[in-house]
């Protein structure tokens, strides 16, 4: 009994180990699990996917059709309208001013009356100048009538003596400078009067009036009257480098050259005109030489002093290959473009530019009408790339664009090398 006791005693306790032999069962479960589920996340044939990520992708570019056309090639340059005649009105005479006969703004033609001033006192003057001038003419007329008496009693009795004949001609040769010296102050009356009307010298614009009326001016007064200013033809005067001139020198000897001005912000033309001079000598301190042009400025769109950018014609290239600049790429080699193929790939070309015109480049050599050059996206290509056309953009009329460098410097319409 106590034996069997015992056994029951120590069987009880047995129970553990077969609690722990369950885990294994558990264990091998959660790993058959993972397994699958490891095989199921990286499952199906891995190729497909390495194929897509190594082929190559097209990039998307825009393009332009190479052209053949003629075009124009311009000198930049920057000037400064100038009124081609300025007239300071001052007065000539001293007195008071009585009219005035403008609108500020006014256009005036030549010879048009502008102001007056009080002619009273130079008429009193040309009233004395003219009763002395009588008063003389009779003294002449009397001394004439004498020597001629004196000369004939001389010739004919011998009553008067040659001394006395003598005398007598020179008092007529005295009283005719006298009467010549007052007939010179009526002239000089009569101009007087003439200065207290004041006229226009030329053609032009007034500006703002300067003397009131009623006011007393002085022929030494260094302030003017006013100012008119010649609008239509009117002349602006620009720079251009000097290495620009021969060049310019030889075509004006050939004929007259066209100029076009343009506003500040160089989209607006204002006029066109034509060069009529080149300056004499070369500034030193810049480099350049200084032009003059003259346009007719029917529409008053100049004004003196006022800032302009100027583009000369030099010349018009004929039969021209043109692409747009944005095509044109610089490397290590020089100047190149990458051209569309048809199999939709790009190819890199080396060129030749002769020289840039707003947003368009002449190439010398290296291109041929009807080829297709990538304008845009050329960053992401290289030799053999392939390419996905997003527009055909053709040259188009070129558009004003600046005409100045990033560096400052007049770029627009010089020859690259």
């Amino acid at each position: 009994m106590g034996q069997e006791a015992n056994e029951q005693d120590y069987g009880a306790p047995k129970a553990a180990p077969f609690q722990s032999h369950s885990i294994f069962p558990r264990l091998a479960v959660v790993s058959i699990l993972s397994i699958c589920l490891a095989w199921l996340g990286c499952g199906g044939d891995p190729k497909p996917t390495s194929a897509r990520a190594n082929a190559p992708q097209a990039v998307p570019v825009s393009v332009s059709t190479v052209e053949r056309r003629d075009m124009p090639y311009y000198l930049t340059g920057l000037g400064s309208v100038s009124a081609f005649y300025t007239v300071n009105i001052k007065s000539r005479v001293d007195g008071q001013l009585e009219q005035v006969n403008f609108k500020e703004g006014q256009f005036v033609s030549k010879g048009e009356l502008l102001a007056v001033i009080d002619p009273r006192p130079y008429q009193v003057v040309l009233d004395q100048a003219q009763a002395t001038l009588f008063r003389d003419q009779a003294l002449l007329r009397d001394a004439k009538l004498n020597y001629d008496r004196f000369k004939g009693l001389l010739q004919v009795s011998g009553a008067m003596s040659q001394q006395q004949v003598d005398t007598q001609n020179s008092l007529v040769d005295q009283l005719e400078g006298t009467v010549r010296n007052d007939q010179a102050a009526i002239d000089n009356a009569k101009l007087n009067l003439v200065y207290c009307h004041i006229t226009s010298p030329i053609s032009g614009r007034v500006g703002l009036r300067l003397v009131d009326p009623g006011n007393l001016v002085h022929a030494t007064d260094t302030n003017a009257l006013l100012v008119i200013t010649q609008l239509q033809p009117i002349a602006v005067l620009f720079t251009l480098p000097e290495d620009s001139l021969p060049a310019v020198s030889q075509h004006m000897s050939k004929g007259t050259l066209q100029v076009d001005a343009y506003s500040r912000d160089d989209q607006t033309k204002l006029d066109t005109g034509k060069l009529e001079t080149i300056d004499n000598q070369i500034d030193q301190t810049t480099g350049t030489g200084k032009l003059k042009a003259v346009f007719d400025n029917k529409g008053n769109s100049l004004w003196p002093n006022q800032f302009v950018n100027i583009r000369l014609l030099l010349e018009v290239r004929k039969d021209s290959t043109v692409i747009p600049a944005a095509a044109i790429q610089r490397g290590p080699q020089g100047t190149y473009v990458f051209v569309a193929k048809a199999d939709d790939t790009a190819d890199i070309r080396s060129v030749t530019v002769a020289f840039t015109q707003d947003n368009l480049a002449n190439i010398a050599s290296g291109l041929s009408p009807s080829e297709v050059v990538v304008t845009d996206g050329q960053d992401k290509l290289q030799a053999g790339s392939k390419i996905e056309v997003r527009q055909t953009k053709p040259s188009g009329t070129p558009q004003p664009a600046p005409t100045t460098t990033p560096s400052g410097k007049q770029g627009s319409g010089t020859p690259t090398s």
